[in-house]
């Protein structure tokens, strides 16, 4: 077991592990815990100084307790500078490149969020939005990190 844990994490590039800051609740469930708004924080894994906030719907009731349930795809991100940037080094990064990515629903569907270097104008460009194997949904959020700025 502990072998194949190890395959598949050199197949997959590392991806930034959100920590959760607060959720408010927003819909009253029954059974369950309530539907509620969750704001996460992840530091972007390959340019130390930058942390994302996610901002996601989660569904609650008895399927979300059970992990079940299809969260919405509602997202908002707000990224920014919390450290210094090498800016040596950001010609150097993949360019896009996803940065995190966490389920939605049980299979096929995730959340997740792809940085861009922007070389000319000298910022990274966050973008999340949810996908689907068989449909994505169009709903996206951006936030851009200036640096290096002359």
């Amino acid at each position: 077991m502990r072998a194949l844990l190890a395959a598949l994490l050199l197949l997959f590039p590392s991806l930034a592990a959100a920590e959760q800051i607060g959720s408010v609740g927003y819909r009253f469930k029954w059974l369950g815990p309530n539907d509620k708004i969750s704001v996460e924080a992840f530091d972007d894994p390959d340019v130390a100084g930058v942390t994302c906030y996610i901002s996601r719907a989660r569904t609650g009731g008895i399927k979300g307790a059970l992990g079940l349930a299809e969260d919405p795809s509602d997202a908002s991100i707000a990224c920014r500078q919390v450290g210094p940037i090498d800016v040596s080094r950001l010609d150097g990064i993949k360019s896009p490149h996803e940065v995190f990515s966490e389920r939605a629903s049980l299979i096929f569907k995730t959340t997740q969020v792809v940085r861009f270097w922007d070389a000319r104008r000298r910022v990274l460009v966050y973008l999340s939005y949810t996908d689907r194997i068989i449909e994505g949904s169009p709903k996206n959020s951006i936030s851009v990190v200036p640096v290096g700025l002359h």
